[in-house]
């Protein structure tokens, strides 16, 4: 048997618990030494805080981090000469993979597929929900009181429906597996890669002819931006924008210039700036839905992350390839 591999905890305390609930726990601490009291939230110039972190990272092969884990600087590396891996029991790592890190070719795994999940099922609530006009018909009826019995709204329903998914990133793909068995006309841009059974479209054409515009790109350099003005003017009337991905997609200012019109609508879970000023005109349209970052893990959704960290450490520690490793020479353009 090869010996136990030495682990540390590092991210914000309170998602601990969250994240490695009891059960989790166990299996973790099962599998490699790690104090599941020590958890790491700041590191120091030449090392961490505190003389029993600073010990246990001396002696770090991996560490566990989370939301809240400070970069991976030249200082702290320094100070953790034993250090291979890191399992991010999280989403992006780009803020982990500095060029220290990177000169030390430290292994990288992440639980981004994990974290995919709820964010697609939120994007797909809303795509539903605003399909059927939910959020207009809320309005309405939260001001005028009228309940008609056997109305028919003629300008709403999901059969046929055009949806644009911009982006085949993990949640991307998974929101278009999860909109697959409903009746709805899929289109894809995505400059990069393909989805089977999905029709690729120019970005414009998406633009043109969908009912709904869902986002899911990375925030690189070539996508910060990429739906301001024209592309606003573009959407059909009556069409919905979703921003489950970067705020900074998005011309915050001309989204509000064109939403004041009352032609589109949109449902927002990130924003740019984040948080908006509260005195923002996003909070009062009533075509806008805002929602504070929440389609990620939240609640009990963040043991899911906690149980796909733990598999890549069982994978780790029994000399099996990791199943989720980040692939750092195409960190630029992914999330």
């Amino acid at each position: 048997m090869p010996p136990r591999l030495q682990a540390l905890f590092a991210m914000s305390p309170e998602h601990l618990p969250l994240l490695f609930p009891p059960p989790v726990m166990a299996r973790l601490t099962g599998l490699v030494d790690i104090d599941p009291g020590l958890v790491v939230s700041s590191f120091e110039a030449g090392g961490v805080a505190g003389a029993d972190a600073a010990a246990t990272l001396a002696g770090a092969d991996l560490l566990i981090t989370g939301w809240g884990c400070p970069p991976l600087d030249a200082d702290t590396l320094l100070a953790a000469p034993r250090l291979t891996t890191v399992v991010h029991a999280a989403g992006s790592v780009k803020h982990l993979a500095t060029p220290a890190a990177l000169a030390r070719s430290l292994t990288f795994s992440c639980a981004a597929d994990a974290n995919a999940v709820p964010v697609a099922e939120y994007t797909v609530g809303a795509i539903l929900l605003a399909g059927k006009g939910v959020f207009s018909l809320r309005e309405r009826y939260s001001r005028t009181r009228e309940f008609v019995i056997g109305r028919v709204e003629p300008e709403v329903g999901n059969y046929g429906r055009r949806v644009g998914i911009v982006g085949a990133s993990r949640i991307g793909r998974r929101v278009i597996e999860l909109l697959r068995p409903h009746d709805f006309d899929l289109c894809l841009y995505d400059p990069y890669a393909q989805v089977g059974g999905v029709r690729q479209v120019a970005f414009a054409d998406l633009l043109d002819s969908c009912d709904v515009v869902s986002l899911h790109a990375p925030l690189t350099a070539e996508t910060t931006g990429m739906v301001g003005a024209a592309e606003l003017a573009r959407m059909r009337d009556g069409s919905v924008l979703i921003n489950t991905a970067r705020g900074e997609l998005v011309d915050t200012g001309a989204l509000a210039e064109e939403l004041k019109t009352g032609r589109l609508s949109a449902i927002l879970d990130v924003t740019h700036p984040e948080p908006l000023p509260t005195d923002s005109i996003l909070f009062d349209l009533p075509n806008v839905f805002l929602t504070p970052h929440i389609a990620g893990s939240q609640g009990n959704e963040l043991a899911r992350l906690g149980i796909a960290a733990v598999d890549e450490v069982e994978r780790l520690s029994t000399g099996r390839p990791l199943a989720f490793p980040v692939d750092l020479e195409t960190l630029g353009r992914i999330a």
